[in-house]
């Protein structure tokens, strides 16, 4: 294959989008922007010839996906070392159309390949936790309790480097206005994920203020 741009991941047999191909990419800053918007990954694998696809929480540096899991999973000893493929995805809204076979979705997904690697060293995994947690909630991992020798013992974590990526978008009204004619009822019902109001935990004593960067964060809006 020709080279690849920098900006671009390489197309290949199993990265190429085949159906609707006008809708997907493989810059890497659309790739990116749907695995960091997306709140979870789904992890898929094969354990003993039969696949198996596992969600978790994931977070990116740059072209390495890091997820977590325990350390005692039959997922960890099987994907460690092998090739997995990593998904993520939005749903924004139900697109309604005239007909039921022109029913669809607005949506984005994107596709990751490559080999996920543990991380081994106990610093190393404890920086990329901490990471984790300051990527999500900014400001939050100084104020917690410090995490135990045995905690991080329980934890493992995995990286995966992306060799292959690719993202597919729907963004777009009904495909059928050929039938504009018909009396029912077509267009878009939006559907969105974001944070709400905060629900303490039972046991937490009433004057325990809320933290001003967790407002922030949800007045953000983010993963709108």
């Amino acid at each position: 294959m020709p080279d690849t741009p920098s900006d671009t991941f390489p197309v290949t047999q199993r990265s190429r989008i085949r159906r609707a191909h006008q809708r997907g990419s493989y810059v890497r800053d659309d790739v990116y922007a749907v695995i960091d918007a997306s709140p979870l990954c789904h992890v898929g694998y094969v354990i003993d010839g039969e696949p198996y696809v596992t969600p978790t929480i994931h977070w990116r540096e740059g072209d390495v996906l890091y997820w977590h899991g325990s350390a005692a999973s039959r997922f960890l000893e099987s994907v460690v070392g092998a090739r997995a493929c990593v998904t993520c995805s939005m749903m924004d809204g139900y697109v309604m159309a005239r007909s039921a076979f022109s029913h669809s979705v607005n949506y984005r997904s994107a596709m990751a390949f490559g080999v996920a690697e543990l991380v081994d060293d106990p610093d190393h995994a404890a920086d990329a936790l901490r990471r984790f947690v300051e990527g999500l909630f900014p400001g939050r991992w100084n104020s917690l309790r410090p995490m135990t020798r045995q905690e991080l013992k329980a934890t493992s974590v995995l990286k995966m480097t992306i060799e292959e990526a690719a993202v597919k978008v729907r963004d777009a009204p009904p495909g059928d206005p050929q039938e504009a004619d018909v009396p029912v009822w077509a267009g878009v019902i939006p559907m969105e994920t974001h944070l709400g109001a905060p629900i303490p935990a039972p046991e937490l004593p009433k004057e325990t203020p809320f933290p001003e960067e967790l407002a922030r964060l949800i007045a953000s809006g983010r993963l709108r």
